[in-house]
């Protein structure tokens, strides 16, 4: 039997073997297969707007997974779009293992991607579309619209991570390390590199997209300085323009909302919703530019996947000319991938 039959074969009878997908008026429970990882099978939970609307994607918390299938007759209050909520791989619902923004972000485009298809009844504009997550999710976020800079129109960030490195040494009472050495392998006194292309704080000279942060000043487990980080580092690449940021005073505690009254929880909900409002339109990504490469970077017009996800590289293109210059700081192999066409290369060491 050729190799390729065999493989098709494996795959359908993963599918075949898998949970089946559950439904109902206005949630489903999905299962679907990851392209970056063949074979896995992956859990979202689909809750429906009573018209349509645009898709809103977003992940669970650092120790969660989404919540189980509820049957609903009813539209759920105050939801007007149709969300997409990912189960990351190796949690509760999902096969594989958690790699921490490696290519756990990767299926939450394959979730988006199989809504596209199979919930197109209930979408406005497939194009357009928006992320939104908190705590472990809010670092995802801040590390999504860097790895896929033209793929969000807007995102939220609530209570993110933007450095894991920072995380992983402030983690006084070791709550989150077991988890980080496991998930990335090592620690980042071992390999700060792997540390560094998992952080949206390293990559937030791609944004493109606009980004609405929220964060209690006094938060423990997740320190208001991964947010006040990650604005500064926008401040410093120019990019401003596309950030607002709500720092909740003296909001936090283990719980990341601790002390925040109903008026600062309204107001985060509101200013996040206006985030969306003002911008119904995809973004586009420059004819020409640098960007920053943690692990991959995916665009609507190529990508380029290194030869590890724990390595960060630097890309300099010009879509006119056809240029991609791709260098790095240790010895990297990279595929690029242009339309139809993919090419596979060695990055310029830096010196």
């Amino acid at each position: 039997m050729p190799y390729e039959q065999y493989e098709d074969s494996i795959r359908l009878d993963k599918r075949k073997n898998a949970k089946e997908n559950r439904y109902s008026p206005y949630c489903d429970f999905i299962y679907y297969e990851s392209t970056k990882t063949p074979g896995i099978m992956l859990a979202a939970r689909i809750i429906k707007p009573s018209k349509p609307s645009y898709i809103v994607a977003g992940t669970h918390g650092w120790h969660m997974s989404i919540p189980k299938f509820v049957h609903m007759d009813e539209p759920e209050p105050g939801n007007e779009y149709l969300r997409v909520e990912v189960d990351m791989r190796g949690r509760a619902h999902s096969e594989g293992s958690p790699d921490c923004n490696g290519w756990e972000l990767y299926d939450v485009i394959d979730a988006i991607e199989y809504a596209r298809i199979h919930y197109a009844d209930y979408i406005i504009d497939s194009d357009t579309v928006y992320f939104e997550a908190g705590s472990g999710g809010g670092g995802n976020a801040m590390a999504i619209v860097g790895k896929f800079p033209d793929y969000f129109a807007a995102a939220t960030a609530l209570c993110g991570i933007s450095d894991y490195a920072l995380w992983y040494e402030n983690d006084e009472v070791g709550e989150f390390r077991d988890e980080l050495d496991v998930w990335i392998g090592r620690s980042p006194a071992d390999d700060a590199m792997a540390y560094r292309s998992r952080s949206g704080a390293e990559l937030v000279g791609n944004l493109l997209t606009p980004i609405y942060l929220a964060h209690g000043e006094t938060d423990i487990r997740v320190p208001c300085e991964h947010t006040r980080l990650f604005v500064a580092k926008a401040a410093e690449a120019g990019k401003s323009d596309l950030v607002r940021f709500y720092e909740l005073p003296g909001v936090g505690t283990r719980d990341h909302w601790g002390l925040a009254t109903a008026e600062m929880m309204d107001k985060v909900k509101k200013e996040s919703e206006s985030n969306r409002l003002r911008h119904r339109s995809p973004v586009t990504l420059p004819e020409r530019g640098s960007l920053t490469v943690g692990g991959y970077l995916f665009t609507k017009r190529f990508s380029v996947v290194l030869d590890s996800s724990d390595k960060v590289a630097y890309l300099d293109y010009d879509l006119n000319t056809g240029r991609f210059d791709v260098t790095c700081e240790v010895e990297c192999g990279y595929t690029l991938r242009v339309g139809d066409e993919s090419f596979v290369r060695q990055a310029v060491l830096l010196r």
